[in-house]
């Protein structure tokens, strides 16, 4: 598959369909911040048909509503939704009237419907108005008549991937489709058809189509809160086909096996793992085809639930069905989706569809509709819709009230959405009676489309999020920047887990999952680690299993700049170690990944896969899931700790870096202050600049003293500065001047984030200390040099490693780290002989600032 052509395509089509919009727009008389008069029947000159009035009237009541950027870049994705939709049909000769609507037999961007016009078979297709069109040479208006017709002609069998185009969308349909360079001219050719044969693409189209407004949403650099109406754009990935294979195959294809030993199909799955010895543990539980469920709470374009079908139609086949009818129970039994993103819940359920169609050629004849959904608000739910609906059934106006308050916020919310227990199905059969009744009257027509417009949908969501179900698989989105809303809702009902949307997934689908089934993410791999996620990975050991993990590389994810992982979990306690990937080692992207990871399954003895019992991750401080521990690794952890013999902390945040530090050689030397020991040596000097360490490139021993900061009277211009900026800390300022009792002391520093292995610096008195570069501060001055030698050597990298393999390495982790101090005296003084000759070395090629120690060196007696 040609991602780069998929990729480039995808972008400029947005751009050009978006000013498309626009410009048809500006025909009718509509302008972003324009008066946009309503009521009107002639633009420039000419009179309008009355559909035109109508759909104009919709349109600026739209952009009244939603803003005229938005509206546009509705009318634009849903345009694209289509066009794609209709190649990907038309490749794959799944369009009913068999007849191409963009190209030729031969492939050419030569729409074979222009061609056939007279004979093509359409519902609702006006031959008068297309003999007419014919006569009059309107050829793109022709083929804009064709297209529409066709979409609507699908309509009854896709009804949620082509509406019918009645609204508003059709007047801002884009003009001039059949010139050369145009966006039809370059889905055709710009793509090879070949790749249309994959139904991947979809997902692939629509990454890369929100790719830019995904870029500018994110904005790295400021650090915004997400909106909830970019909340989609800042979430969507697609997740990389092998890993969606892998969690299926260790989620779903493992439910079935280890329930019918005597199954298959394990054969036809690439990625599923199996311990050393081969054995799979089995459950005396033998469920039938139909009776499993597999939810994606975070659908996307569907990428999770197509892979589920194929290996749910090997299952089916083992069990003697006809590909047609298992096709049909897969839809009606089986796969359950849930998005935030209309967009994509538009692909999600067009592919499952796809899917289907492969299998039962008439399945889009049968009007089936798969339990694929796009959350919805309820906002637009009257009370005097809830009244009519109940009509005075205190149970069904309760349940109601109940669920348009769960709702309220959902597209903010989406499938983490706590949701009242209800009886959904007194309430479908209560909206099916009012459809069966709606002929009685006007009123009783007008609340009916309002049920089936806004509250069948509610219901639908409602029932979803209360069932559950034996596969929960899902890419969720990750997100710490959140808006108001979903803040408070996520500190209110995931406290424990509030670090970042991800992590509430995590928990939430296991909630979501049957005891014994099995939840499968993809995900960042820092909550593996790091002390925000240390409740999660607690809920995890003590309630769950882990089945199997995939650590990749720091940087594989080519689709975002975050590492990841990938894993299943067994909803409940096991006795089965767990089994894991550590592809950390091999540079490169997801290819590489996925080299490694089939390497691995063929040999065991790779030495990067490992087994472990999630209870031994409980011994590390923090329980990081560090699964490549060995045993007298995890006894080492058992001794005493680096903050066992001292403190360990961040130090400052300036505020204004710009306006408060200098390089040492930018400001005059007898400014700055060497070797202080004090407050108040330092408030006497009247010197202004203080040796200050910042972290900085990888360096042992000493060095990387290349900065001074303004700590005039000390720190008077920074605390003022700090008072401004925060006024609630008052005079409590330790948040942003953390740690001063440190400052002066001499200590051990090292740079708080680094891509590479860490290092440790010894520095004198007289320091002051950054957040970035955190100190460390022996109790015991006779130790001080060993402790450098240890925090420098390979064994205190590699516990740091397990601790904490993420570019950030912090105080409290380094304060973790086990020490176990030789009992030979001899070793100790050399070890201490050779740190403090390398410090020496160090120090003389640095040769930045004269250093004095005020801690008296003794032999260790």
């Amino acid at each position: 598959m040609n991602k780069t052509a998929i990729k480039n395509f995808a972008i400029w089509a947005r751009v050009q369909l978006m000013e498309a919009a626009k410009q048809r727009a500006f025909e009718y008389g509509i302008t972003e911040g324009g008066k946009n008069k309503t009521n009107v029947d002639v633009i420039a000159g000419r009179l309008l048909s009355p559909q035109e009035i109508e759909q104009r009237q919709q349109l600026i009541t739209q952009i009244q509503q939603k803003g005229f950027t938005q509206v546009m870049e509705e009318a634009a994705y849903t345009w694209f939704n289509r066009f794609i939709a209709l190649r990907f049909m038309e490749v794959n000769g799944y369009l009913p009237s068999k007849i191409r609507v963009f190209t030729d037999e031969t492939g050419a961007f030569k729409p074979e419907i222009l061609k056939q016009a007279l004979s093509v078979e359409l519902e609702d297709l006006d031959r008068k108005k297309v003999v007419a069109l014919l006569d009059a040479q309107a050829n793109e208006e022709l083929y804009k008549y064709l297209l529409i017709t066709q979409c609507n002609a699908l309509s009854a069998s896709l009804p949620l991937m082509f509406e019918k185009i009645e609204n508003w969308t059709e007047l801002l349909f884009p003009a001039a489709l059949l010139r050369p360079g145009s966006v039809l001219e370059r889905l055709v050719t710009d793509i090879p058809e070949e790749d249309w044969l994959d139904i991947e693409i979809i997902g692939w189209l629509y990454q890369y189509y929100i790719s830019e407004k995904r870029d500018a949403v994110i904005d790295p650099l400021r650090g915004k809160v997400i909106k909830k109406e970019d909340i989609p754009a800042a979430t969507q990935l697609f997740t990389t086909d092998w890993v969606v294979k892998y969690i299926v195959d260790n989620s779903l294809g493992r439910y079935w096996i280890e329930r019918h030993p005597e199954s298959k199909l394990a054969e036809t799955l690439e990625f599923f793992v199996t311990p050393k010895d081969g054995a799979i543990p089995t459950v005396d539980d033998p469920v039938s085809p139909e009776s499993i469920s597999v939810f994606d709470p975070c659908s996307g374009s569907g990428h999770f639930l197509v892979y589920a079908f194929e290996v749910l139609m090997n299952i089916y086949r083992e069990c003697g069905w006809m590909d047609r009818d298992a096709a049909r129970s897969i839809l009606e039994n089986n796969l359950f989706g849930l998005d935030i993103d209309d967009r994509a819940g538009q692909l999600s359920y067009f592919a499952v569809m796809m899917k289907a169609r492969k299998y039962d050629r008439r399945i889009l004849e049968r009007r089936i509709a798969p339990h694929v959904y796009t959350i919805q608000s309820s906002e637009a739910i009257s009370n005097e819709l809830i009244h009519y609906i109940a009509d005075h059934d205190r149970t069904i106006e309760k349940a109601l009230v109940d669920l348009r308050q769960a709702f309220l916020h959902a597209k903010d919310l989406g499938s983490i959405t706590i949701v009242p227990e209800v009886d959904c199905n007194k309430i479908y059969k209560r909206l099916q009676y009012l459809n069966s009744t709606a002929n009685e009257g006007m009123v009783a027509l007008a609340y009916s489309r309002d049920a089936d417009q806004y509250v069948a949908p509610i219901i639908a969501q409602a029932d979803l999020l209360t069932r559950k179900y034996d596969i929960v698989v899902t890419n969720p989105p990750y997100l710490n920047r959140m808006d108001a809303v979903l803040k408070s809702y996520v500190n209110e009902q995931y406290k424990d887990f509030s670090a970042d949307l991800f992590s509430v997934f995590i928990y939430r689908n296991l909630q979501l999952c049957k005891p014994h089934g099995y939840a499968g993410y993809m995900s960042p791999f820092v909550w593996m680690f790091i002390k925000s996620y240390e409740k999660l990975r607690d809920y995890i050991i003590k309630n769950h299993s882990f089945i199997t993990l995939i650590q990749f590389e720091y940087s594989a994810y080519e689709e975002a700049t975050v590492p990841i992982c990938t894993f299943v979990l067994k909803k409940g306690r096991s006795n089965q170690k767990g089994l894991f990937f550590k592809l950390s080692d091999f540079k490169g992207g997801m290819e590489i990944q996925k080299q490694k990871t089939l390497e691995a399954l063929h040999n065991k003895d790779c030495g990067y896969f490992f087994e472990a019992h999630s209870d031994n991750f409980s011994k590390i401080p923090g329980s990081p899931v560090a699964y490549w521990a060995n045993e007298a690794l995890l006894q080492a952890f058992e001794s005493q700790q680096v903050a066992d013999f001292g403190f360990a902390g961040i130090g400052m945040r300036t505020g204004d870096n710009l306006r408060f530090l200098r390089m040492w050689f930018e400001v005059a030397s007898n400014s700055i202050l060497l070797s202080c020991s004090s407050v108040q040596e330092q408030i006497e000097s009247k010197r202004r600049w203080i040796p200050y360490n910042k972290g900085g490139n990888y360096r042992k021993w000493y060095g990387n003293n290349e900065y001074v900061v303004n700590w005039f009277n000390d720190g008077q211009e920074i605390k003022e500065n700090t008072r401004l900026m925060y006024p609630y800390l008052g005079d409590d300022l330790g948040w942003k001047i953390s740690n001063q009792e440190y400052y002066y002391k001499p200590g051990i520093t090292w740079s708080g984030v680094t891509s590479g292995k860490n290092s440790f610096r010894a520095y004198g008195k007289g320091f002051i200390f950054d957040s970035g570069a955190n100190g460390f501060f022996p109790v015991d001055s006779r130790l001080h040099y060993i402790l450098v030698a240890l925090l420098n050597s390979c064994v205190a990298q590699f516990l740091l490693d397990i601790l904490n393999p993420t570019i950030n390495t912090g105080a409290g982790t380094v304060r973790k780290i086990p020490v176990m101090l030789p009992s030979n005296i001899d070793f100790m003084n050399r070890i201490d002989r050779i740190s403090s000759e390398s410090i020496k070395l160090s120090t003389i090629d640095w040769d930045a600032f004269e250093t004095s120690w005020d801690f008296q060196r003794h032999p260790l007696v």
